[in-house]
């Protein structure tokens, strides 16, 4: 299966972004509009992951992804757990919260992975890891195209020897968790228009570009420098199909500054810089997921009344460029941006 074959009338995919704003809703407008939607399912079970994908294949006959976190977790620390509790304990009394009851990890990656398989989606992405070969063998043997997120060539030819269709490049820029999963992070913020063509230069299945593209004009940019496609998540959040919470809605237009920080899940992701990732700066946090665990109640009160001070608001560093409008239209309008008004990727 080439990148062809997935029949989208434009290079364009909606990213995954697991934990709320995306939505059936938005990955079926996307994929209606013939770019290919997306749902991370990273933090769902299994059967909340097959119902997911039957919601989209309501809304629409047309191809979708679903998206993986590849994790193997660490048991949880109790002295990071200590050492974390203090912080979070003030801010849950500054939110009338109580103690935190305690929460489950949640199915393994294997059972979430047999899931994604029963549904077969179109298009099977993942990141933070790879899945072992017999796994991916699986998951192409159900016909389900693969991608994988790297972050460096090294990842990209690692993904690449593995056995995936595609590559997603995803660079610094972009909003969410990091995908490293060679060496240090640290290491691994490579800009978009570095990494691109360089993993282009290094493999040869196709690569989608991610990180900073919020418009057609980013989106040419990828394709001159050898991308198959351009993924954007940031320029979804503000569309009515997306589950973004409307404070983070409004923040978006003026997140001139993000960080990169483990203050809400213990892994590295960019989002909209605020007080709890600056408390998090004096205070190591806890593994992922333990720290996401740790945390789930004091983001979940923070969002009821919009308090954007202690909110997880995931963003890119294109945030100020986002335009509020229908899934649908975006695509379109992006689409004529990038001057692809006919298929470039439609299957023959």
């Amino acid at each position: 299966m080439t990148l062809e074959r997935l029949g989208l009338r434009f290079p364009i995919v909606q990213a995954p972004m697991a934990g709320g704003p995306d939505t059936p809703a938005l990955a079926a407008a996307v994929s209606h509009a013939g770019g290919l939607g997306s749902l991370g399912c990273g933090y769902l079970t299994q059967a909340q992951i097959e119902a997911a994908a039957a919601e989209v294949r309501a809304r629409t006959d047309r191809p979708f992804a679903l998206n993986l976190f590849v994790r193997g977790d660490v048991p949880d620390d109790p002295a990071a757990a200590a050492r974390v509790t203090p912080v979070l304990d003030d801010m849950r009394r500054e939110l009338g919260l109580g103690p935190p009851a305690p929460r489950p990890s949640g199915d393994a990656f294997g059972v979430q992975l047999a899931a994604v398989i029963r549904a077969r989606p179109a298009v099977f992405s993942f990141t933070f890891g790879m899945p072992s070969p017999e796994e991916l063998a699986a998951v192409r043997h159900a016909g389900i195209f693969t991608v994988g997120t790297a972050t460096t060539p090294a990842e990209a030819e690692a993904l690449e020897r593995l056995g995936v269709d595609a590559v997603c490049a995803q660079g610094a820029e972009a909003g969410g968790h990091r995908g490293t999963f060679l060496g240090r992070f640290e290491d691994a913020l490579v800009g978009t228009l570095a990494l691109v063509p360089q993993i282009v230069r290094r493999v040869r299945v196709p690569v989608l570009a991610a990180g900073g593209i919020m418009d057609g004009a980013g989106i040419r940019a990828a394709l001159q420098l050898g991308a198959a496609g351009a993924q954007l998540g940031t320029a979804f959040l503000d569309c009515p199909e997306a589950g973004t919470a409307a404070a983070h809605r409004r923040a978006l237009p003026s997140a001139h500054i993000t960080s990169v920080t483990r203050a809400f899940s213990g892994r590295p992701a960019r989002g909209i810089r605020n007080r709890f990732v600056e408390l998090f700066e004096r205070v190591e946090p806890a593994p992922f997921p333990q720290q996401q665990r740790l945390t789930a109640d004091i983001r979940a009160a923070a969002a009821k009344p919009g308090r954007t001070d202690l909110m997880q608001m995931w963003a890119g560093q294109g945030a100020p460029l986002i335009r509020p409008m229908g899934a649908a239209e975006l695509v379109e309008m992006l689409a004529a941006e990038a001057g692809l008004p006919y298929s470039a990727l439609q299957s023959d």
